[in-house]
């Protein structure tokens, strides 16, 4: 995953879009608001957020351990440590359980989801796991690996590595559908994988068009439609089940998450520019930008609550960038202590 970096709060709408038609059934700006920002704080980077529908409660990878925020007042309210270089949290409501992708110890933690007591730690064969995802047809943990450009699969009862699946290149974030077909965006390919989750091996690539470096990734499981937010400022939304294009539009610069209202029938791009792009389609596959909210600079990890119509996306204040040393090179900028915040832009129906 890339890096989540910066600062600067402050809501607008439609900096990106192309203009839309008057007459057009948009979500209009009025009804979207950034109505809160949570000062999370506390130590370490970032990376991907989860949120858990079941308990209202956010998972925030934090570097060397996971914050567990509760997402309506935004009090962290538990920690899971030991997870080391930790980049996604997977949940399996169905077996009150969650897993981590601990990207430098090349292991899995497995942890209470009530508790958050940490219940096992599997080790694992692909280098550097990433995102994470759970699939409960199968009750398969499949774990993307960054390094080995593969993804281990595990069986969420046994804690067991059941299988590897050699990927075509670097993958990146993944969804399901209903079928339990599993679709990951492979960022060095500009492709899209498709896995059967039965058989655990790859069905299908689709082409994203001329989207370069994808990120994220999203689905519309009723109408079949993917969105893959991608590096060259462009959404590929892709038709789930042939891989042909249906649309292409204009998001914001370094997107890293996408999300999908199936109620508000709202596509979102998470973007590291500072804004959050929502796409509609307008009508028969006719898909554009209706607003670009702002949010802050380095928020492109997000999590999507779509029962309340809500975006969680994550950032924090940076100091001044560290000159560049034999061991260190490409120096970062530093993250200014307790900075850290969680954001909440709510969507009204």
């Amino acid at each position: 995953m890339r890096n989540r970096t910066y600062l600067t709060v402050l809501l607008g709408a439609s900096l990106l879009g192309a203009p839309l038609a008057q007459s057009a059934p948009f979500f209009g700006t009025a009804q979207s608001a950034l109505v809160d920002r949570y000062p999370v704080g506390g130590e370490g980077g970032w990376d991907l957020i989860t949120f858990d529908a079941k308990r209202h409660r956010l998972f925030v990878s934090r570097a060397t351990h996971v914050q567990v925020v509760d997402a309506d007042s935004g009090k962290v309210i538990g920690d899971i440590p030991g997870t080391e270089g930790v980049h996604g949290i997977a949940l399996a409501d169905d077996l009150n359980v969650g897993f981590t992708s601990n990207g430098k110890s090349n292991s899995v933690t497995v942890f209470d989801s009530t508790t958050l007591n940490v219940i096992d730690t599997i080790k694992i064969s692909g280098l550097n796991p990433d995102v994470i995802l759970y699939e409960p047809n199968t009750k398969h943990i499949f774990v993307f690996n960054g390094r080995s450009n593969n993804a281990t699969v595990i069986d969420a009862v046994s804690h067991q590595e059941i299988d590897t699946i050699v990927l075509p290149g670097k993958p990146e974030l993944a969804v399901i559908d209903e079928a339990g077909n599993v679709f990951v965006n492979i960022e060095d390919k500009n492709q899209v994988v498709v896995i059967d989750s039965g058989h655990d091996k790859i069905i299908k690539t689709f082409p994203l068009g001329k989207g370069v470096e994808p990120t994220g990734l999203s689905i519309d499981k009723e109408h079949k439609r993917l969105f893959s937010v991608c590096a060259n400022r462009k959404m590929e939304i892709l038709d789930a089940e042939t891989g042909s294009l249906v649309a292409e539009v204009a998001i914001g610069a370094e997107p890293d998450s996408a999300a999908f209202d199936p109620h508000l029938g709202l596509a979102f791009s998470s973007n590291g520019d500072g804004t959050l792009t929502v796409v509609q389609d307008l009508e028969h596959g006719h898909y554009a930008v209706v607003q670009n909210v702002m949010t802050q600079k380095g928020a492109r990890t997000m999590a999507y609550d779509p029962d309340r119509h809500r975006a969680y996306l994550v950032a924090a204040a940076f100091g001044a960038t560290p000159p560049a040393t034999k061991e260190h090179p490409r120096p970062k900028p530093v993250i200014i202590p307790d900075s850290f915040v969680v954001l909440v832009v709510s969507f009204a129906p």
